[in-house]
């Protein structure tokens, strides 16, 4: 299964979301995004879930990290690819999460994550992953 994430940064702060406590993997933080469906881009299932989810016009910019991992509870792995992604001005309008945050990336690694965004929680947290390079997101996908 390939999913896609938006690593968003605002002000040296980035944008987490909260799953929905009657969901799989109930009230876990994660970046916004989602799965790829069949025929489309990873690029444009990230422009689309940014809309779904958020009601956000995104521009996705350069892939900053890509990790696979493995659930207990799912039949097979998944591939999950990080984007620097960037949004208009204006707030979001969550519709499906529990809730949202902007959070400075040291105080990602005490929030309750799934899994398999551990490994670049930690990264933006120490800096391996810079957010100056979250922030240059260069290019527009296509719907």
């Amino acid at each position: 299964m390939l999913v896609v994430a938006a690593v968003i940064v605002r002000d040296g702060r980035v944008l987490v979301c909260q799953r929905n406590r009657s969901g799989t993997f109930p009230l876990k933080w994660e970046f916004p995004g989602g799965k790829v469906q069949s025929g489309e881009s990873p690029e444009a299932a990230l422009v689309r879930e940014m809309r779904e989810e958020l009601s956000v016009d995104a521009r996705v910019g350069d892939e900053i990290y890509r990790t696979r991992h493995k659930y207990p509870q799912m039949a097979s792995a998944v591939e999950l690819i990080f984007f620097a992604t960037t949004i208009g001005s204006g707030e979001s309008d969550n519709h499906i999460f529990e809730a949202t945050a902007w959070v400075a990336p040291r105080e990602l690694p005490a929030m309750d994550f799934l899994d398999a965004d551990r490994e670049l929680i930690s990264k933006l947290a120490t800096g391996d992953i810079s957010i100056s390079r979250v922030t240059g997101a260069k290019r527009q996908a296509s719907p």
